[in-house]
């Protein structure tokens, strides 16, 4: 006996009665859009996302496979810049990503044209990411963190709740910062970063390790960390100091084109 047209090797696509999603949404298969969530116009969701009661997805909005979107949560709003005239711009969840209740996410701007999060996310409660953000993938922002616009946070980046970051500002990648900081500068890649004024604590020794980052790098990383910060040099001499001293790794290549591309400023 051939299987239902809703039916697929993910289940069955499930909408609850309460729900509104616009015709011009495109669901995948398997996915379960529960209570009184509304859809808007050119959003499409991946098979097997999760969207949980009174989720708002207002428009232009794509998410990836297996997503989970808590309760309440606002995906794909206008953006809060008073430049924005209305403009076509995306907002684009990738796979496996978790949306906690009352996360708001807004579009892009002309600026850049989207809102970028990475794959395996996970945004906690009443995170705000704002227009033209860029996350990339694995990237953990604890509860209440803010997300000025243009903020870009690499791979594996974690903040703590409760923290302010300031527009413009990248968070490197493997960087952690602690919760109930204020972020107005970038934060190098796979260093610490807390208080008020934010200040580096050394590299996040333990998230390198539990990413299984080699010995060797560590090493090499925590030689870069000590000739970069810890030098009777200022910053620009340091990193032709370090450039020069450790050649062939590329985690530490990262860490000092990273310093050379800020704009503004970074964290000490």
């Amino acid at each position: 006996m051939s299987q239902p047209a809703a039916l697929t090797a993910r289940g069955e696509t499930k909408i609850h009665s309460t729900a509104i999603v616009d015709s011009d949404a495109q669901v995948g298969d398997g996915v379960t859009i529960g209570p009184w969530a509304l859809v808007g116009p050119g959003v499409t969701i991946g098979d097997g996302t999760t969207i949980g009661p009174r989720v708002l997805i207002e428009r232009d909005t794509v998410l990836g496979e297996d997503c989970t979107i808590a309760n309440g949560a606002v995906l794909g709003s206008d953006p809060q810049d008073l430049k924005y005239l209305g403009e076509d711009a995306t907002l684009e969840i990738g796979d496996r990503t978790v949306i906690r209740e009352f996360a708001t996410l807004n579009r892009g701007t002309a600026a850049s044209g989207r809102t970028v999060i990475g794959s395996d996310c996970l945004l906690m409660a009443y995170t705000h990411v704002a227009h033209d953000c860029e996350l990339g993938s694995h990237v953990i922002l604890a509860n209440s963190v803010n997300m000025g616009g243009h903020v870009v946070a690499e791979d594996w980046a974690i903040v703590g709740g409760v923290t302010p970051i300031h527009q413009f500002v990248r968070i490197g990648a493997h960087a952690f910062v602690g919760g109930g900081s204020r972020v107005p500068q970038d934060v190098p890649p796979y260093c610490r970063a807390a208080g008020n004024p934010l200040r580096l604590f050394g590299l996040n020794t333990v998230g390198l390790e539990r990413r299984g980052l080699s010995g060797d790098v560590r090493k090499a990383l925590k030689t870069a960390y000590r000739m970069l910060f810890k030098s009777d040099v200022n910053l620009s001499k340091a990193l032709d100091r370090t450039e020069s001293a450790i050649e062939g790794v590329p985690e530490v290549r990262h860490l000092i084109e990273f310093i050379r591309a800020s704009e503004r400023g970074i964290t000490t």
